[in-house]
């Protein structure tokens, strides 16, 4: 084969190694700069920004109080817990949707009490906290939206028994949490020292505070659930209070709520609740929906007492 002949073939060849060398470069070269921040001259490049659909930063108030008593943002390490709780809460969108939808069912009757017992507002946050308003139990048998032990609810006028469980009537066992409430505040003398004994106990919450030489909450080394525990309150009550700030945008017709009620006043026994609940227009399942607090398929009223039972209209 003559040398003329050969030219195109040795212009292929070197036009394939061009390409084949600019690929490698252009490969090497995007990779460099997405995954090694650092320049070839030892200046830090910043990363490429995700579009701001992709991920949203929040920003964190700069005053935020719990009861009328100022939470001390100024403190590095609480600014981040409240961050923290922030953030989990936030971007967990299916839980809070869900939370928001079911709040209006409940939070009217829950603020009333508060309000009308002499508690601060922002407690109907603790019962968020407790239960994600919803009425469910623990392992350690705790119940109910206050989520009260069986003795504890006993000792604040709930009645208990194999019929009844007060712990599940919203009402009754929200004025059982504000007097409960009440008297942990004259014991520690601030509401943020309340809203944390709640969670780890009065006694075990008094005693670190002995332990430690401090009685500010925000000062006390405490176990991880107790210093997540008030900083849970906090974002709910920052994520409720600038909804859309965090990308919630819920509207009035999205909102759950309860049917018109009403009332019927029981003071003798109902031997089967089903019956009971058909005769008056109604169902069982209805009234177990309603009336969580009726705990069994009958009713055994004591003589002199009475139960106030709601049923849609």
């Amino acid at each position: 084969m003559s040398q003329k002949n050969l030219i195109p073939i040795y212009a292929l060849v070197v036009l394939s190694i061009g390409l084949a060398t600019y690929a490698v470069f252009k490969t090497s070269s995007s990779t460099t700069s997405f995954f090694n921040p650092v320049a070839s001259e030892g200046v830090l490049q910043s990363m490429p920004r995700p579009s701001r659909d992709s991920l949203m930063l929040f920003d964190i108030p700069s005053q935020l109080s719990f009861a009328g008593e100022e939470v001390p943002l100024n403190i590095p390490d609480v600014k981040e817990r409240l961050e923290r709780e922030i953030y989990v809460n936030a971007y967990w969108q299916s839980n809070m949707i869900l939370l928001m939808k079911r709040s209006s069912k409940f939070l009217p009757e829950i603020e009333a009490i508060l309000k009308e017992n002499g508690v601060p507002d922002d407690f109907k946050y603790l019962a968020m906290a407790e239960s994600g308003l919803m009425n469910v139990a623990s392992p350690a048998g705790a119940k109910g939206f206050w989520q009260f032990l069986s003795s504890t609810g006993k000792e604040y006028g709930l009645e208990i028994s194999k019929d009844v469980d007060e712990r599940y009537h919203l009402q009754k066992s929200t004025v059982a949490a504000s007097k409960y409430l009440k008297k942990a505040h004259q014991k520690f003398g601030d509401w943020t020292a309340v809203a944390a004994s709640y969670n780890m106990g009065q006694t075990g919450f008094a005693r670190r505070q002995s332990e430690q030489l401090q009685q500010n909450y925000y000062d006390l080394y405490l176990n991880d659930e107790t210093s997540r525990y008030m900083f849970r309150i906090l974002a709910f009550k920052v994520i409720f209070e600038n909804p859309g700030e965090f990308g919630f945008h819920l509207r009035e017709s999205d909102f759950y709520q309860n049917p018109v009620m009403k009332t019927v006043s029981v003071s003798s026994d109902i031997k089967n609740l089903a019956n009971w609940a058909k005769n008056e227009g109604s169902s069982y399942k209805e009234l177990k929906l309603y009336n969580p607090w009726l705990r069994d398929k009958n009713l055994n009223v004591r003589r002199g007492k009475s139960y106030e039972i709601i049923l849609p209209k």
